[in-house]
């Protein structure tokens, strides 16, 4: 069996806002297989916390507090935080 199949490593998700409300949290430690991306984890996020279906598929998102993108590959012990949508006036 190929080692790297079994490697997982975890990841901070944090939630802002609206983000947060509808989650019930401002944030879960999330295990991804090594090698994911922003994408990837999104996509398990929105499987596993509460209400995470209403996340939006493709959110902004920050890695370790700068812009990523989906293919944004992730590392042990990151803080990936979703932003909801700004308005401003």
């Amino acid at each position: 069996m190929d080692p790297s199949t079994d490697t997982t490593i975890s990841i901070r998700c944090s939630f802002f806002a609206r983000y947060a409300e509808l989650v019930g949290c401002d944030h879960v430690t999330l295990d991804v297989p090594a090698g994911a991306t922003v994408g990837t984890a999104v996509a398990l996020l929105r499987g596993v916390v509460p209400n995470g279906d209403q996340l939006p598929d493709r959110p902004m998102v920050a890695v370790n507090q700068e812009h990523a993108l989906a293919d944004t590959k992730l590392r042990d012990g990151d803080e990936m935080a979703l932003l909801p949508p700004l308005a401003g006036g």
